[in-house]
């Protein structure tokens, strides 16, 4: 039989309290980041077609982040660490490689330059999301 694991009630859901807005970021910047790469691929993919499938890659994670974080319990706060943890590694990851390789990114994405072009949010999101993932993890 699994193990009974307690849950605080102020902590019962990822998407109560302070973790609402976190899960209305998300949500805006699924939306934002789909459409901006739905956008570039059908008018201009030839251009620049990394950084445009990257966007659409960022626009899966910020949905899988905002599912994760919508649906609560155990299936859905693993699905937001995975989501929050890709997050983090993608935006220093193409964050650095836009710096140190711009020949690579002729057009931006969601995370070039640690998402300066979206007011360092992208930097900033997963940080904040995973601290909220681990703040409210099951007590035992």
């Amino acid at each position: 039989m699994p193990e009974n694991t307690t849950v605080r009630p102020a902590d019962a859901a990822l998407g109560s309290g302070v973790g609402r807005v976190l899960l209305l970021v998300y949500g805006v910047f699924a939306l934002s980041a789909s459409a901006r790469a739905l956008v570039q691929i059908t008018t201009h993919f030839a251009e620049a077609p990394l950084a445009y499938l990257l966007s659409a890659f960022a626009g899966l994670v910020y949905i899988a982040a905002t599912v994760g974080l919508a649906r609560g319990g155990p299936s859905g706060r693993r699905i937001a660490l995975v989501s929050c943890t890709i997050e983090l590694i993608g935006v220093l990851v193409i964050g650095t490689l836009s710096i140190v390789d711009a020949v690579a990114f002729p057009d931006d994405t969601v995370w070039s330059h640690f998402g300066s072009g979206y007011g360092y949010v992208p930097l900033v999101l997963p940080f904040v999301g995973l601290w909220w993932i681990w703040r409210h993890k099951p007590v035992s």
